[in-house]
């Protein structure tokens, strides 16, 4: 071994660009307002019941925080009973959507992934990293995926040292 010749980190040297989806991931807290709470025998909703409950709850707790609202029963919920949560919630959150958590987090995604702007990876080496700590959905991957094939040279999942490679731009004959 040569003890003159300094470590050299090659992953750094590589070039190699990671992007980690965990960036992405939304600043404000994602509450739930599950409308089952407020069903009786969480099948019907009555609406003089529902109502009332919705003018004292604390619509505050939600201040500047993504709610969703949905059902977690199958009771028919009426779409004015949505519209009605709106009205209370709208002044308070930062966004009110109609679904539950898990499809929140592929809706923020694609929104949010749609507007990178992907030629800025124009034949670069690309990791995409995995193992998240934040519940990244999967479509989220293949979203970033998608819009990076026609731009990047090498697309990669996993961490600079160990990765899964996952697609290489043909290259171009010259003639």
């Amino acid at each position: 071994m040569n003890v003159d010749k300094p470590l050299v980190n090659r992953v750094a040297a590589s070039g190699i660009i990671t992007i980690n989806l965990e960036d992405y991931f939304p600043k404000e807290e994602v509450l739930s307002f599950d409308l089952k709470d407020y069903l009786f025998m969480e099948l019907i909703l009555k609406e003089k019941d529902f109502r009332a409950a919705l003018k004292v709850h604390d619509w505050t707790q939600y201040e500047g925080k993504h709610l969703c609202v949905f059902c977690s029963t199958d009771a028919i919920i009426p779409t004015w009973a949505y519209m009605l949560v709106t009205v209370y919630a709208a002044p308070f959150v930062k966004n009110i959507v109609q679904t539950d958590k898990a499809t929140f987090y592929k809706i923020y995604y694609q929104n949010v992934l749609s507007k990178v702007d992907a030629s800025q990876f124009e034949d670069k080496r690309i990791v995409i990293k995995g193992c998240s700590d934040q519940p990244v959905p999967i479509s989220a991957y293949m979203d970033l995926t998608k819009q990076l094939r026609p731009f990047a040279k090498s697309i990669m999942f996993g961490e600079p040292c160990s990765t899964v490679p996952l697609y290489k731009k043909p290259r171009v004959r010259k003639k």
